[in-house]
């Protein structure tokens, strides 16, 4: 997702960089560029307009500073624009709950979440020393799960595969409707 807007971001700027000077056409037909490619890397509709809203003046406005082109003013622009959307600082994760702590990645088939948790788990156990189980919930993608687990392996973080995972709800849930006959009695 990021590199699809990453490339589409490239393409929109190499244009607007060729450009010796920049009229108000041309901006604004950069940064409909710039909301097509927000929403279709699944920003909300709301945020990228918002996100535009903020950039319009600032590129119509900005003076030029003599050693950049317009089109890199705008690159410029776009990128403090961005930066404060997503947040101008790291904030860590709060672990500070009782174990074990759970953390589920939701998001669109093929976004990067089974590569975003090995990588997470692996940043945990390392730098926070946490002990790590990777868990595959995906019950209509296999190659999800075993993707997850062939991670898993090659990092050295446990996983719990599916088999094992469908026993500990079977389990569960078998709990559950004993407790339920016991409170009717």
């Amino acid at each position: 997702m990021f590199e699809n807007l990453t490339n589409k971001f490239e393409e929109i700027f190499s244009s607007l960089k060729k450009a010796p000077s920049l009229d108000e056409n041309q901006v604004d037909e950069g940064l409909r560029s710039i909301r097509k490619a927000l929403i279709e890397a699944d920003v909300s509709l709301d945020v990228a307009k918002d996100f535009i809203k903020k950039v319009k003046p600032k590129a119509l406005g900005q003076e030029i500073i003599r050693s950049t082109s317009p089109g890199d003013m705008i690159v410029k622009i776009v990128h403090d624009e961005l930066v404060n959307l997503l947040g101008e600082s790291n904030t860590e994760i709060n672990l500070n709950a009782v174990p074990p702590v759970s953390m589920m990645l939701v998001g669109l088939q093929g976004s990067g979440k089974t590569t975003t948790t090995a990588k997470l788990a692996k940043y945990l156990e390392k730098n926070k020393k946490k002990k790590i189980m990777m868990v595959s919930l995906d019950v209509y993608r296999p190659a999800a799960q075993e993707q997850l687990s062939s991670l898993g392996e090659q990092n050295n973080i446990l996983t719990l595969p599916m088999p094992q995972i469908l026993m500990v709800l079977k389990l569960y849930y078998s709990i559950q409707q004993e407790e339920l006959k016991l409170t009717f009695k």
